[in-house]
């Protein structure tokens, strides 16, 4: 049998065709494009060559890819049907990247291991880098595949994924397509030399260069990276030098910013006219065989944009699915005392080991955390003694890497709870928690999901400082997709991590640090059967005059003024929230039914901060009950200093809670 660099007839035929399908949808998309069908479009021309020379390795359904959005072509070469591009980009209910939910190009396919993407570039990098280490850990031989441009090396999450990847010897192939610009900006501009030499220095990291545009050659980087992650040598990084024959997208024109000598000699380097010469040149295939696929492609594309077209969209009353699982456990469970008193952190030690022993799939890792240490405020001391460093690890002094791999891994099949070291340290990894975490099952419609532990010490008088004392509700507090939990007692932290850690959806599970081993916070323990479902407050003390909303901290604030007051039993009813997503607006309502004033204290800043939100939802909903103005107590909008002096002038103080509830009285 004739073959060409090693490929049969056939198959070299089937690879052009899919070659020629990507560009026609790009075409056809363009077309529809301007016809006023859809809004967006980002295509793959020029870059096909590359992406198959990849995809023809990849097992498809057991290899997993985590493409980007010019990775058409790749998908097609996974098996991603033209029908099923075209139901992307005309935002249809059957989309089976997003069910309409993103935009055109957003890759995402549950059957084929066709992780879903999002439009920040680089966030993908260390999420293939968390799946490929879920692999490991099964000892299995599927390979992760993760792409995007050359522009994209700028991210950091792509040094710290080769970084991490290296050291794990991650079985992850990194594709840099690079076709020598960033949306406009030229690499000469990205770069401080090329991407192939900046990568070089990572143990275990295999690299290579080649021309994208050859099909053959690129290939066989491909096959030598993926034969070396199979047999457990570590990671690859590819660079392909590939050609953009299309601006950046459809709201781009690259002759603004680029010449037509320039654009021509990129023609030149077209894929699958490279191709086309290779074949002719050896006799390999005819012009005529050419030209059949092409004419047989075309109408195959004009007629599944027809049908496309036909399809349903997604019902508007759709718009709201799928943010969070439907699974949830609602009532709160009886516990018996295990122990006496407990301290918070001691709580949080316990919850973990009992819910590793019931879950093999819960790994617990970050900065510092493994033994002897056991994490800065030893809340998981004793945890990879018992459990071992596959399951309870370091990692990297990079919070992005941290919550980024945490989200491969948990897709991965993984249940990973992790560990921030102070909330002041979180912002490095705000695009992963903003726009991975929190939106992963509803941008891809329920498809995919990563349910995680984000465990997170918050919160001030600890005399820490700028960078050891913020505090971080309000930045979390109004971001669907994402719950959040913020125990005041041990009893509670206990059963909110455990059910933290049994729920279907990504937890930020805050900490006050302040309290970790605070006397007035210790509770007797619950048993391990113990779970407090979320959405649940509790009255702390019953009253009828006033109504206090708090959390974490301020708890203790709130009895100590209502004991300063010198007040009766039954005046003031302090509800400590416990969740912040969701909060108990039952619980609310039934209070301020009795009391008719209502005082939220909180540790944020007062401007913006939680406490906003939860007044503007009482007087939206309970208005007619109120028998005065919905009051705040807060931290300043200030930093929180260092200086003790400085410290208490900021943050709230029993004093300002007791002012707040005399002044409400009066009314």
């Amino acid at each position: 049998m004739a073959r060409l660099h090693g490929f049969p007839k056939k198959q070299v035929l089937d690879i052009y065709e899919k070659m020629i399908l990507s560009r026609r949808l790009d075409d056809k998309m363009l077309i529809m494009l301007k016809q006023g069908k859809s809004f967006f479009h980002i295509g793959a021309s020029g870059h096909e060559a590359a992406q198959l020379a990849a995809a023809v390795l990849i097992e498809s359904g057991k290899d997993w890819s985590f493409p980007y959005y010019r990775d058409g072509a790749y998908c097609i070469g996974l098996g991603m049907t033209s029908r099923e591009h075209l139901l992307g980009f005309l935002a249809k209910a059957d989309d089976p990247s997003s069910g309409g939910r993103q935009m055109p190009q957003h890759y995402g396919h549950k059957d084929l291991r066709i992780v879903s993407q999002s439009s920040p570039t680089g966030t993908q990098f260390l999420q293939a880098v968390g799946c490929a280490m879920a692999r490991k850990k099964e000892n299995s031989k599927e390979i992760v595949y993760v792409s995007s441009g050359e522009g994209t090396t700028s991210q950091g999450d792509f040094h710290e994924a080769l970084n991490w990847a290296s050291n794990a010897k991650a079985p992850v192939i990194f594709h840099i397509q690079d076709n020598e610009y960033a949306i406009s900006t030229h690499k000469s501009e990205q770069t401080a030399g090329s991407v192939y030499n900046m990568t070089a220095g990572y143990k275990n990291l295999s690299r290579y260069d080649v021309d994208g545009t050859d099909f053959f050659e690129t290939n066989l980087a491909f096959r030598q990276a993926i034969d070396r992650a199979r047999k457990g040598k570590g990671p690859s990084v590819i660079i392909s030098n590939v050609v953009r024959l299309l601006p950046h997208s459809s709201s781009d024109d690259q002759r603004k910013y680029r010449t037509e000598e320039d654009l021509d000699e990129d023609k030149k380097r077209d894929p699958i006219k490279v191709l086309e010469d290779q074949c002719l040149k050896e006799k390999f295939i005819s012009s005529n065989e050419f030209k059949k696929i092409r004419d047989t492609v075309t109408t195959q594309i004009d007629e599944d944009a027809q049908w496309a077209e036909e399809q349903s969209y997604p019902e508007p009353s759709t718009a709201l699915n799928h943010i969070y699982s439907s699974d949830s456990i609602n009532d709160e469970i009886d516990y018996e005392p295990i122990s006496d008193k407990i301290v918070i952190v001691d709580a949080i030690n316990h919850a973990l080991k009992e819910e590793m022993d019931r879950n093999e799939k819960i790994v617990v890792y970050g900065q510092d955390i493994a033994d002897p240490k056991g994490g800065v405020f030893t809340a998981t001391k004793g945890l990879s003694d018992k459990f071992g460093n596959e399951r309870v690890f370091n990692s990297p002094l990079a919070e992005s890497s941290i919550i980024g791999t945490a989200v491969g891994m948990s897709i991965a099949g993984y249940k990973p709870v992790v560990e921030i070291q102070f909330g002041d340290y979180l912002w490095t990894a705000m695009m992963q928690i903003r726009n991975e975490v929190s939106t992963m099952r509803y941008r891809s419609n329920n498809a995919w999901t990563c349910p995680m532990v984000i465990r997170v010490p918050v919160g001030g008088y600890i005399h820490g400082g700028l960078c050891h004392s913020q505090s971080i509700d309000g930045y979390f507090i109004h971001m669907p997709g994402i719950y959040i939990a913020y125990p005041s007692s041990a009893a509670d932290a206990k059963g909110l991590l455990k059910m933290a850690c049994r729920m279907n959806d990504p937890v930020l599970f805050m900490e006050h640090k302040g309290l970790y081993r605070q006397g007035y916070a210790a509770t007797e323990e619950p048993d391990k059967e113990y779970l407090l479902p979320f959405g649940k407050g509790r009255i702390v003390s019953p009253g009828e005059d006033i109504t206090i909303i708090t959390w974490g901290a301020m708890v203790q604030k709130s009895i100590e003024a209502v004991q300063s007051l010198g007040l009766d039993n039954g005046q003031v009813e302090i509800i400590d929230l416990r969740t912040l997503n969701p909060i108990d607006m039952k619980l609310i309502e039934s209070s301020i039914q009795k009391t008719s004033k209502v005082l939220v204290v909180h540790e944020d800043n007062f401007t913006n901060g939680p406490g906003a939100e939860i007044s503007a939802l009482v007087a939206d909903k309970y208005f007619e009950l109120l028998d005065g103005p919905v009051r705040r107590v807060a931290a300043k909008d200030s930093p929180v200093p260092f200086n003790w002096l400085l410290e208490e002038k900021v943050l709230p103080q029993t004093e300002d809670v007791v002012i707040a509830i005399e002044e409400l009285l009066e009314y």
